[in-house]
């Protein structure tokens, strides 16, 4: 009877009520959402907390994978949050936006500010459409543009005959995906992949592959350094623009 009765002072004593917050882990999440989440449990009985819930409800947020709730008396109440492994980066005219293997945009960064190390090799595709304008955190890029961008992302420069070290990938509503190399400059329209319906019967590596040989073949008879643009929407008929 002792010890139930000091387990009820202890389940409505006001050490059991959250006093403390905390988290960690967190990076692109902002602190400002957890916060959000976790200021409503301040007061409640720390023991009597539905964590389960509150986890449900954390994970909800764009760049959470899992979280784990942690409840200690007297009063703490701390999340650890683990979030999504950026995979690429999709640039608008407003923001530059980080995001995760499922297509969710899980961060934004401003478009003044360098990216970070360890963001600077992943896929990159700067989004000139109309559209990419009301672009945000927490959509998602559909999965067969997403498909697209990275496969034209990932191409090696020397498949196109080319001697740049690195490409990334342009889209805007004329032209669709353009490809781009920095060094030396050119850029490449491969069209609207993952915009429109697929043609039938050849699949998305077929056609670019069928692109990227009608390029390659134009670098073997222009020498790339002397062309700046080249249309391969169609493979069978590839037109150029030289440096002037």
């Amino acid at each position: 009877m002792a010890l139930a009765a000091g387990l009820v002072v202890i389940l409505n004593g006001p050490w059991a009520n959250v006093t403390e917050l905390a988290w960690a882990g967190e990076r692109l999440t902002p602190g400002t959402d957890l916060a959000r989440l976790l200021e409503p449990m301040r007061g409640r009985n720390l023991l009597a907390l539905d964590t389960g819930a509150l986890a449900r409800r954390v994970e909800r947020l764009p760049a959470v994978e899992r979280v784990a709730v942690s409840a200690q008396l007297p009063g703490r109440l701390a999340l650890s949050v683990t979030e999504k492994a950026p995979t690429f980066i999709w640039q608008t005219r407003s923001l530059r936006l980080i995001g995760a293997d499922d297509g969710t945009l899980i961060g934004a960064l401003p478009l003044a500010d360098p990216l970070p190390p360890d963001l600077r090799k992943l896929a990159f595709v700067d989004d000139h459409r109309e559209a990419a304008r009301l672009t945000g955190v927490g959509d998602v890029i559909p999965g067969p543009m997403l498909e697209t961008a990275r496969y034209l992302a990932g191409l090696d420069p020397a498949l196109l005959g080319s001697k740049a070290t690195r490409l990334s990938i342009r889209l805007d509503d004329e032209y669709g995906f353009i490809v781009v190399s920095p060094d030396p400059p050119w850029q490449a329209a491969f069209g609207f992949y993952g915009l429109e319906p697929r043609d039938q019967g050849q699949s998305l590596r077929d056609r670019i592959t069928t692109q990227v040989a009608a390029v390659r073949t134009l670098f073997a008879s222009e020498p790339e350094t002397g062309v700046s643009w080249v249309d391969a929407r169609n493979p069978g008929k590839v037109y150029f623009r030289a440096n002037s």
